[in-house]
């Protein structure tokens, strides 16, 4: 079977499109990927490529590029890369000559990724197949200054269309249902696809750690690894890090960048909390479980939106899989996950307060008792989001 997937982000680029491109090519089918040249999240591009048309492969996948806008680091980048893709990939997929027998399309955001494949499909007369990451116009809201019910109806409408023209449409959170059928969507084309975490988390080898090449200090470690954005309430999350300063052995420890990196290092530094709160970076994925391995308890975090509270972080299946206990300070799916698992400790959106007694909860904890909340986590990632569970369930339905 030939497939096409279509994404504005794949490898280099970290996404879980490509551990399914992967996955897919290892259970013998043939796999082309259409999607731009890779340029985030640092907005510029990945060295060695750039604007321009082209190919190459990547663990068997046949790897199509497009020349798109890089997204650099305002709104007006961002809207132009958005717009970039759209553009390129649709000309491309309207001249594209190969014949597939199924055609995916990822919506991460934006939704609008998916409109070259609509455009392939309408062409070559093909079903499509869409897998939502994130629901819109509801994420645009929430996570950014767009209040205008224009703009707001107008995004609605794109995402019905885009609904409309999809004959399967796969789901990573059981919360996002009810929002697709309130669009029209038909509950029978939906099928639920949540997000699994790479191998590399669940590898049982042994791992060589040195605390001090990696800069974790010494001490009780909440980790937070992933993106710093709007949508991570860092604000709250830095409050709950004022309330346990004078505890100089609970360090906060945060991995990735985002939009709000240069903010949490100038909050962090105005605030005098750098002898208990560390800004590591960026790492590659390959990297992650060594982080993993030197924290005590794992951070999420999402602010207090609705669209948020139907979402449990893909970080949590990575979090899991690595089997280390979780701290959460956000609503509905996400914190229904971690009391099911009895993976960790739970605050709400916002309530900062309470995520602090919880790490002081978690510091004064046994050894055993930590390990035993990190196996509980790990246990319940093997039952519900194993990958070859996920992967062989999509393929019998796509």
């Amino acid at each position: 079977m030939r497939i096409l997937i279509v994404t504005q982000y794949f490898w280099p680029e970290e996404f879980r499109i490509n551990d399914l491109a992967i996955s897919l090519v290892e259970r013998g089918y043939d796999v082309t990927v259409l999607t731009g040249n890779p340029n985030y999240p640092k907005g510029k591009f990945v060295e060695g490529y750039g604007f321009r048309w082209s190919k190459e492969i990547y663990k068997g996948i046949n790897i199509l590029r497009v020349p798109i806008i890089p997204r650099g680091k305002n709104s007006l980048m961002l809207f132009l890369n958005y717009l970039s893709f759209i553009v390129t990939g649709s000309i491309f997929s309207f001249f594209h000559k190969k014949k597939y027998d199924k055609v995916f399309a990822v919506n991460f955001s934006p939704i609008t990724a998916v409109i070259p494949a609509i455009v392939y499909c309408k062409k070559n007369k093909k079903e499509l197949s869409i897998w939502v990451q994130d629901l819109w116009p509801e994420s645009v809201v929430a996570a950014s200054s767009i209040k205008s019910n224009r703009i707001q109806k107008l995004l609605t409408r794109l995402v019905k269309y885009i609904y409309k023209r999809s004959n399967k449409i796969f789901i990573s959170n059981n919360g996002f249902k009810e929002s697709l059928i309130d669009k029209g969507v038909d509950e029978g084309k939906i099928y639920y696809m949540p997000n699994w975490a790479e191998d590399i988390f669940e590898s049982k080898k042994n791992l060589k750690i040195n605390r001090k090449q990696y800069s974790i200090p010494e001490g009780f470690v909440v980790m937070f690894a992933g993106n710093l954005g709007e949508a991570q309430d860092l604000e709250a999350v830095l409050k709950a890090a004022e309330l346990t300063k004078n505890n100089k052995n609970i360090k906060w420890v945060f991995v990735g960048d985002g939009r709000k990196g240069n903010w949490l290092k100038n909050n962090i530094k105005d605030k005098k909390l750098s002898d208990t709160v560390k800004v590591l970076g960026r790492f590659p994925m390959e990297q992650m479980p060594l982080f993993f391995k030197l924290a005590d308890v794992m951070l999420v975090s999402l602010k207090d939106e609705y669209i948020f509270s139907l979402t449990v972080p893909s970080k949590v299946q990575s979090y899991m899989a690595s089997k280390k206990p979780i701290l959460s300070m956000l609503n509905g799916a996400g914190n229904d996950i971690i009391k099911e698992s009895g993976s960790g400790f739970v605050a709400n959106a916002g309530d900062y307060q309470t995520l602090a007694e919880n790490v002081v909860k978690c510091e004064n904890l046994s050894v055993e008792k930590i390990e035993s909340m990190g196996q509980n986590s790990f246990e319940y990632y093997q039952r519900h989001f194993s990958k070859n569970k996920i992967v062989d369930s999509f393929i019998k339905s796509l």
